[in-house]
């Protein structure tokens, strides 16, 4: 469950998780807290990120992904292929990490 929110005073819009799953928790307690503003924010780590994405599948969304693998090179592609993989079994329309690897370029 996301629910969208503008801070008025900066125009900054923010989703605010709520955490119901265990992968909505590990991407809670995973995620990395930087300045903004002069504020520290929490931001979802690249993984996650690329999880959610995949997961929507809207077309913006899996660019999204694509950027992020190419600006990344570090990413933690063993995390996103055990959640994908794990998202795909409990699924009726299992594609999530086919998804994944298309974007890859790999098998």
């Amino acid at each position: 469950m996301v629910l969208p929110a503008l801070h008025e005073a900066s125009g900054v819009r923010v989703d605010l998780i709520f955490s119901f799953t265990p992968f909505e928790r590990e991407a809670i307690a995973r995620a990395r807290t930087l300045p903004l503003g002069g504020q520290q924010v929490r931001f979802a780590s690249p993984e996650d990120v690329i999880i959610l994405k995949i997961f929507a599948g809207r077309p913006r969304d899996l660019e999204d992904v694509a950027t992020i693998v190419r600006n990344q090179p570090e990413l933690d592609r063993e995390y996103i292929r055990r959640w994908l993989e794990e998202f795909d079994a409990g699924s009726d329309d299992p594609d999530f990490l086919a998804r994944f690897l298309a974007i890859l370029g790999t098998d």
